[in-house]
């Protein structure tokens, strides 16, 4: 019997005890960036764990009182259900509009 409750004791303690996260381990493999000031900007990067991004945006109509920003762009990672999620996206004076295959698309 005592064995029993050491084995459960043991038992408990290994299962409590932290788990080892893969994505601590994640190293940037790329990352560029060019902020060009006023004129625009553009990014990317990539992590060895299967996630990237890349956006670029730029000034619009600058100098008038329609001045607004343009941005595109576009991430991607590596979910928990083995599935590569990708997002790319638009975000201006209509708002942001992503768009991906899992996203569900509004009624026309």
């Amino acid at each position: 019997m005592k064995f029993v409750a050491v084995l459960v004791a043991v038992l408990a303690v290994a299962a409590a005890a932290p788990q080892r996260n893969p994505e601590a381990d994640a190293t940037v493999i790329k990352n560029v960036l060019d902020n060009i000031g006023t004129d625009g900007y553009q990014y990317a990067y990539e992590t060895s764990n299967q996630i990237s991004a890349q956006e670029q945006g730029q000034l619009i109509n600058p100098g008038t009182e329609n001045e607004s920003i343009s941005v595109r762009g576009s991430y991607r990672y590596l979910g928990p259900d083995g599935v590569v999620y990708e997002v790319t996206y638009i975000a201006d004076d209509n708002g942001f509009q992503p768009q991906g295959a899992h996203l569900p698309v509004p009624p026309q």
